[in-house]
């Protein structure tokens, strides 16, 4: 199960996701004793690391357990993605990676994420500065298209694998497509038979079976999982266990959310404090308790939670 990314040995290939607003320091630490292979951190603006932004280098912070970790930065200018990426490479992270997926407009509007998808010169010049600026392994993570426009993604690949590129994750949507529809696998395989580096597929796994499913399908050499593990950490846990056994384990019982829901929330209370951390948890139990009985009312309650006292209250009557 293990593989590398450049000189980074990694124990399995179940990669998580860089989430803006989920992947936060707490959230990252349990999928890591779940069993996430490869951690990825909430990408970060390179132009704001440049200004020295406070809450910027907050969003910087690793914790000793998460190792091998992934620090994503996006940005459009090739020469300040150097400078911020050699100005960074002494921080506790193990790979670099750069977005060139993010759909939402702040980040497409200002030509960063999938924007960049229209300009493959940029995107060359981008990879070409940035991992000629670092000795960490430099990494990769793009949509297949962008709507209305011709875009190549293999040739993008074979672009960016001679850029320097490490690795590259490639999830299997337009920028368009958002999150809706179905991923495309077809275009991870074709990426992947393009290129030498290790492709990450990325698109609609969220089960075991799902996961075999899409290495088959693409010869991709590990799978990325995001939406599936909001308020599911365990999915890294039964990733592991399927792919070394062929069997699939039970889902966690209510118990077992409970005290994860409340593992959570208090690492987020060390981190953040009580104000911040429990309204941050507000969406999680959302997440966590998705499909259980009488789950409306509790999430509908949990939007007012403002103490632990008051979750550990509203849990007591997760049956």
């Amino acid at each position: 199960m293990q593989w590398k990314i450049g000189n980074v040995q990694i124990d399995n290939p179940f990669v998580h996701a860089p989430m803006a607003g989920v992947t936060d320091l707490p959230f990252r630490t349990l999928c890591k004793e779940q069993g996430a292979g490869l951690i990825c951190m909430e990408m970060i603006s390179a132009k704001a690391i440049s200004f020295h932004n406070k809450n910027t280098i907050a969003l910087m912070e690793i914790d000793p357990c998460e190792h091998p970790v992934s620090m994503q930065l996006f940005g459009s200018e090739p020469d300040l993605m150097a400078e911020v990426a050699k100005s960074i490479e002494d921080r506790d992270f193990d790979i670099l990676d750069i977005n060139m997926g993010c759909p939402v407009p702040k980040v497409v509007n200002n030509g960063e994420g999938s924007a960049l998808l229209k300009n493959p010169n940029l995107i060359e010049e981008i990879v070409r500065k940035v991992s000629s600026a670092i000795s960490k392994p430099l990494t990769v993570k793009v949509r297949i298209g962008f709507e209305n426009e011709p875009v190549d993604i293999v040739e993008i690949a074979k672009r960016i694998e001679d850029a320097g590129a490490a690795a590259l994750a490639v999830h299997g949507r337009t920028r368009q497509q958002y999150y809706s529809g179905t991923a495309d696998w077809d275009t991870i395989r074709r990426v992947k038979e393009a290129i030498t580096i290790p492709v990450i597929g990325n698109g609609d796994v969220d089960s075991p079976l799902k996961a075999e499913a899409l290495v088959k399908q693409t010869g991709c050499d590990a799978v990325m999982v995001g939406r599936a593990v909001r308020g599911n950490p365990w999915l890294f846990r039964e990733l592991n266990h399927y792919f070394r056994t062929g069997e699939l384990l039970e889902r966690p019982s209510v118990e077992e959310i409970r005290e994860m829901i409340l593992r959570h929330a208090r690492k987020q209370i060390e981190l953040k404090g009580e104000f911040v951390g429990i309204r941050e948890m507000r969406k999680h139990v959302a997440w966590y308790t998705a499909g259980m009985r009488h789950s409306a009312g509790l999430r509908r309650e949990s939007n007012t939670i403002e103490s632990y006292e008051a979750l550990e209250a509203l849990l007591s009557r997760l049956a």
